[in-house]
């Protein structure tokens, strides 16, 4: 079947999804555990062969590491699914209620978005959460994920599509593109997609933006901060520190770069530099931070890089107003943090940040749909209309005006005998 082929049949069972009740997704999303923990087999050897592949084209260590799909992470994404069913049915909540005049009743309804296409990194555990996210918040789902996991991609949304409709979703409601050229058309599929989605490289997000009139909700990089105040607790920076650049350091809430205050770096740098080191983290540094500890000169590259990897950017800096106008210059808006003990500085730094993300005293890593309790993610989204951070149901939601009346008519409401409207807030659900 052609993509042009398959996106009809996902906007024809759209409609459907986005009036189907909680019971029987819930039941889907059940019946989607149930498949992939009855085909395991199948897929651990599915992605066994993405892997020797991978192996073979010597793709990133960090990237081999998102490729595998073992007995662990499939189980932890059955996990995932299972939280999302506890969550609450995110379409058809009254989100305002107003009356217009007596009789005449306006709504503001959540409902889903219609036709999501999501373009995803090589893992495969992301293929499971963004169907069952669109399944959840009742939209059907376009998926390309990264062709190392060709294999795993065809076999998760084989398993996963048959679950649903065996589950009573709507056939077609997930396709699955494959190649490069299956997105470049759709693309054009404005009349059928009503939403992009992609995640990857600034380049490839870029690119997409470039050529739709699709919208578009995502983030091109990376590029997260956490700075360490002049007020920080020193062990607390340090261990934050670590845990942001290190828990997992081949994914977008990774710290790529570690301001720290002028107050603090004489006795910082050295320990921070002592336990990076320790972790494999290869550290470059402004001529300040060189002056304190042996590392390698950063670049104006440097503060612009995504690295995800086991690489680090650290810079010295005056003020906490120099940290956050550093941030604001070369962030992504993705994901910043302060360790500071002093409230005021705190709240200064989430005033000023320009960022989707604004933590303190805790890990970067934190930026993430499932720790958030949203269901896991689509994506992250650094945008400013609609959807910001991570993208979970409520994302994935948009709003429908329902007016109810009794014969109302608008020449009531005009020329020198016009009715005035009431316009007084209700608290009432639409039912």
């Amino acid at each position: 079947m052609d993509i042009q082929s398959i996106a009809s049949h996902c906007k024809k069972a759209a409609i459907f999804m986005s009036a189907l009740s909680s019971d029987i997704k819930d039941n889907a999303l059940q019946n989607i555990i149930k498949a992939l923990e009855e085909n395991i087999d199948l897929i651990i050897e599915a992605n066994k062969n993405d892997l020797e592949q991978a192996k073979k084209d010597d793709l990133d260590a960090p990237l081999m590491k998102r490729l595998r799909f073992d007995r662990t992470k499939i189980s932890e994404t059955c996990d995932g699914i299972e939280s999302l069913i506890k969550l609450e049915d995110p379409v058809g909540k009254t989100l305002s209620a107003m009356e217009l005049d007596k009789g005449l009743t306006l709504f503001k309804v959540s409902r889903p978005i219609g036709v999501i296409g999501v373009v995803f990194e090589s893992r495969p555990d992301a293929l499971v959460q963004i169907a069952a996210l669109c399944l959840k918040s009742g939209n059907s789902v376009l998926l390309k994920g990264g062709s190392e996991a060709s294999a795993t991609n065809r076999i998760l949304a084989t398993i996963i599509s048959k679950a649903g409709v065996d589950a009573k979703l709507p056939e077609g409601w997930l396709g699955l593109l494959e190649t490069r050229s299956d997105v470049d058309q759709m693309l054009k599929l404005e009349t059928s997609v009503d939403l992009i989605i992609p995640r990857g490289s600034n380049e490839f997000v870029r690119y997409i933006m470039d050529n739709t009139v699709i919208p578009v909700l995502g983030h091109a990089d990376g590029i997260c901060h956490l700075y360490i105040d002049r007020f920080a607790d020193p062990k607390m920076a340090i261990d934050l520190s670590i845990d942001s650049k290190c828990q997992y350091v081949a994914v977008c809430n990774a710290t790529e770069t570690i301001l720290v205050h002028e107050a603090l770096a004489g006795e910082i740098l050295p320990v921070l530099k002592s336990k990076l080191e320790e972790q494999g983290v290869k550290i470059y540094g402004c001529e300040n931070t060189g002056a304190i500890i042996d590392v390698e000169a950063a670049t104006e590259v440097d503060w612009q890089t995504e690295y995800l990897d086991l690489i680090v950017s650290i810079k010295v800096v005056p003020s906490l107003k120099e940290a956050v106008a550093h941030i604001n210059r070369y962030g992504s808006g993705h994901t910043d943090v302060i360790v500071t003990g002093d409230k005021k500085r705190a709240l200064y730094f989430m005033d000023y940040a320009d960022t989707a993300d604004a933590f303190v005293n805790c890990s970067s890593r934190f930026a993430d749909g499932f720790r958030f309790g949203l269901g896991a993610e689509v994506g992250i989204s650094t945008n400013k209309i609609h959807a910001r951070g991570p993208v979970g149901l409520e994302g994935l939601m948009i709003y429908q005006w329902r007016l109810m009346g009794d014969g109302h008519m608008v020449k009531e409401y005009t020329g020198k005998t016009a009715k005035l409207f009431t316009h007084k807030p209700l608290n009432k659900e639409f039912s």
